[in-house]
């Protein structure tokens, strides 16, 4: 297809200047080199932490626990990551913050059932005989929900829900920064394919371009935003050969 050059140039004057990658050096590969112990290392580990602290809260709360349980184990599980010594395990050839996070917080699970279990045990309530309630009174037996998506899958899926959401807030700054935050606001149905009342005529009025320079717009914004998720990824890999396949489970995750 031959580009509409006055569209092209209309476009790159009411595009933000981005400039280089606003990211920093790969976090995870920085964590791992330095197990966490230098300030820059256990800096990039607080900033992982809280970037995913919502996958972990959102796949407690998918299992069940109320909203004030599930933010104090969150919490709990944050503290126990965020502790000298946490990383002396961790297997390097892993090479992914996300494989980490989910098998720290299924240990950490598995260690909390066993708490709970003990305190049930041990908690000063006496036991009862299993033949102290008549058969009509019976508890009956749980059965899974085999509809129900697998844990993996859901916190998998919270996880590519924030790293989209991630590189949503980088390419709205890049735009606030230029003053072009209305731009943004106008043209973001078409990057995360909204429904949008705004037909790509009615966007051009509004930001007062034509409607070839709308259409070149919102092609470098999806480029940009597809840039930026992999830089999202990226940080939490240790080799940057990964960021591919790494793309391709979160665009699975979504699916």
């Amino acid at each position: 297809m031959i580009k509409d050059s006055s569209s092209e140039s209309e476009a790159s004057r009411n595009a933000p200047e981005t400039g280089s990658s606003p990211f920093a050096p790969t976090r995870w590969t920085l964590i791992l080199r330095a197990r966490g112990e230098t300030p820059e290392a256990r800096a990039a580990l607080g900033e992982l932490c809280e970037a995913y602290y919502q996958p972990v809260l959102r796949f407690l709360r998918r299992e069940g626990r109320d909203e004030d349980v599930a933010r104090e184990l969150t919490q709990e599980f944050f503290a126990r990551i965020l502790a000298r010594g946490a990383f002396e395990q961790v297997d390097p050839e892993r090479g992914k913050f996300r494989s980490y996070l989910l098998g720290a917080l299924r240990h950490f699970l598995a260690d909390h059932r066993k708490h709970e279990q003990r305190l049930k045990r041990g908690g000063g309530v006496t036991p009862e005989s299993l033949d102290a309630a008549s058969e009509g009174e019976q508890e009956p037996i749980q059965v899974a929900d085999a509809s129900a998506p697998a844990p993996d899958a859901c916190f998998d899926r919270e996880w590519a829900m924030a790293v989209m959401a991630r590189a949503l807030e980088v390419l709205q700054k890049e735009f606030t920064d230029g003053g072009k935050a209305e731009q943004f606001e106008i043209l973001k149905p078409w990057l995360m394919g909204e429904s949008s009342a705004m037909s790509q005529s009615d966007a051009a009025r509004e930001l007062v371009l034509t409607e070839g320079a709308v259409k070149v717009a919102i092609h470098r914004l999806r480029k940009r935003f597809r840039d930026a998720v992999r830089a999202e990824i990226s940080q939490t890999l240790r080799d940057p050969g990964l960021v591919d396949e790494e793309l391709r489970h979160l665009i699975e995750a979504l699916s």
